[in-house]
C-alpha cells in the first residue's frame, strides 16, 4: 500500500470494513437503544415514542411519522465541539434531514399507524462516517422499537387498531412477525467509500477521509434499492468507471452491515 497525501500509511485492505461492536439496551429509559461502534467511531442511538403525531398532522390521520436527530457529543472529536445551544446549524441539520429520510425509506408509515418516532443519533466518539453510522445504528434502534410496540398492542395492523382502543390485542408470534415486516419491509445501513490515489477504499475513517480525493455515502435498504448516494470530488474530478467502482464497495460494504443487522435482532 503506498503512503497517502498525509504521509499515512492504510492499515486494512480496500475492501475490509471497521471492527464492528453493538449492545442493544445500552440505555434503560428509551424505547430502544443502540451502542454503536464502528472502529473508533461510536453512536448512542435511542428511539422514543411521542406522545402525539407532529402538529401539521391531520386529527384522524391514520399513519405515522419517524423523526431524527443527530449530535456531536463535545468531547466527540480532537477539541471540544461546542453544544448547539440555539438549535442545530447547517451541517447538522442536513445529517438529521439524512437519516430521517433514511429512515422513513424503511418504514411503511400506514403500516406503522399513528405513532410518531423519534430517533436521537449522538455521536460519542467521531472517527470518520459518523452520519453513515448513524443511520445503520438507528436502523437497528428503530426495528427493535416496532417490535416491542408491537408486542405491547400499540402497533397493530389497520384491521385490529379498533379492538386496540377497547384494550390489549395480543397477537400470535406469527401475526406479529408479519406486522413487523409490514411496518419496516426492509433494513436500511450506510456507509462511506472514497478514491484514495486511484484506489476504491471502504468504510472511511477519519484518516482515509482526510486524505480521500473523492469521498461517498452510500445509503441502501436490505432489497438493494438506493436511498442516497452522496459523492464529492475533493478538488479531484472522478469517471463513470470510477464512479461505478466507488457504488460496488459501498454495496459489498453495506450487505455484510446487513449480515450483521439482522444477526444482532435475531440473538
Amino acid at each position: 500500500m503506498a503512503k497517502m497525501k498525509s504521509g499515512f500509511t492504510p492499515t486494512r485492505l480496500n475492501d475490509e470494513i471497521r471492527q464492528i461492536e453493538i449492545t442493544l439496551d445500552f440505555t434503560p429509559n428509551a424505547l430502544a437503544s443502540v451502542l454503536y461502534r464502528q472502529g473508533n467511531t461510536m453512536i448512542l442511538a435511542c428511539v422514543t415514542k411521542e406522545r402525539s403525531l407532529p402538529r401539521w398532522f391531520p386529527r384522524d390521520a391514520t399513519k405515522g411519522w419517524v423523526h431524527a436527530e443527530y449530535s456531536l457529543m463535545p468531547a466527540s472529536t480532537d477539541s471540544r465541539f461546542r453544544r448547539e445551544r440555539n438549535g442545530a446549524k447547517g451541517r447538522t441539520q442536513e445529517i438529521e434531514r439524512l437519516v430521517a429520510r433514511s429512515l422513513r425509506a424503511a418504514v411503511d408509515l400506514e403500516a406503522l399507524g399513528p405513532i410518531a418516532l423519534n430517533i436521537d443519533c449522538d455521536v460519542l466518539n467521531a472517527d470518520g462516517g459518523t452520519r453513515c453510522a448513524s443511520i445503520t445504528a438507528a436502523g437497528i434502534a428503530l426495528r427493535l422499537a416496532i417490535r416491542r410496540l408491537i408486542s405491547q398492542g400499540i402497533c397493530l395492523p389497520a384491521d385490529r387498531r379498533e379492538e386496540g382502543s377497547e384494550g390489549k390485542v395480543e397477537l400470535t408470534q406469527e401475526e406479529a412477525m408479519n406486522h413487523e415486516n409490514s411496518v419496516m419491509p426492509h433494513d436500511v445501513a450506510a456507509i462511506s467509500v472514497g478514491l484514495l490515489e486511484g484506489e476504491v477504499y471502504a468504510d472511511l475513517d477519519y484518516d482515509l477521509d482526510s486524505n480521500a480525493d473523492v469521498d461517498m455515502n452510500i445509503v441502501m435498504t436490505s432489497d438493494k434499492k438506493f436511498v442516497e448516494v452522496q459523492g464529492t470530488g475533493e478538488e479531484a474530478t472522478y469517471s463513470s468507471e470510477e464512479l461505478d467502482a466507488l457504488i460496488s464497495s459501498g454495496k459489498t460494504a453495506i450487505e455484510q452491515l446487513f449480515a450483521i443487522q439482522k444477526n444482532t435482532l435475531s440473538e
